[in-house]
């Protein structure tokens, strides 16, 4: 990022979310799904998610920085199915008068988790913002979980600490909207739940 946020303080809820042990260095905006797949006993179970992240560390010292993850999101849920996530931040931007669109600063997805069973986020600004530094990505590992404070139709709030990769010794993923699955489902299908949220990593 071009600015500097080494002094922004993540919303923690009064502490249910450990306190950070290190300074931020970028904020990211993560427009994308959270994936889900139906058991056997007509329930869904969560198989990851796929998002893209935004820069939006430049917007934190802003009046519009408070909002940004519900703009999108609004925008995201109402969007057809054609539109990428960079069509989506195109128009939340004009929308929103910005003379300045965020670059991309990765990826987000789910891999193998590196040291047991099951699947682990992944961050990986390998290709973009880092591209080139085969070390500009994050495995994490969830410590802290809370429910969104703006709802239940909300995925929580997670404090997660690295377990690979060199781009960040933490992760806050805060300021969440949409991502839960519908209550009752067909056992084996399957559900792309649209979501966004804040990233930020220290």
């Amino acid at each position: 990022s071009g600015c500097t946020v080494s002094t922004a303080i993540v919303p923690n809820q009064g502490g249910e979310l450990l306190h950070p042990t290190y300074n931020v260095t970028q904020i990211g905006l993560g427009i994308g799904t959270q994936n889900y797949s139906c058991s056997s006993t007509g329930n869904y179970t969560s198989v990851g998610a796929v998002a893209e992240l935004y820069d939006v560390s430049c917007e934190y010292f802003t009046a519009a920085f408070s909002n940004v993850s519900a703009e999108a999101y609004r925008l995201w849920a109402a969007a057809p199915t054609y539109y990428t996530e960079s069509t989506l931040i195109d128009v939340l931007y004009a929308y929103r008068g910005t003379p300045s669109v965020p670059s991309i600063l990765g990826q987000h997805y789910f891999v193998p988790n590196p040291t047991g069973s099951g699947l682990s986020p992944k961050w990986d600004f390998t290709s973009e913002s880092f591209a080139g530094n085969n070390a500009a990505y994050v495995i994490g590992r969830t410590v802290g979980d809370i429910p969104s404070p703006d709802g239940s139709t909300n995925i929580d709030w997670l404090y997660l600490i690295n377990v690979q990769g060199g781009l960040a010794q933490e992760v806050y993923r805060t300021n969440t909207t949409g991502g839960q699955p519908p209550a009752g489902c067909t056992p084996g299908s399957t559900v792309a739940v649209k979501y966004t949220s804040l990233y930020c990593e220290f």
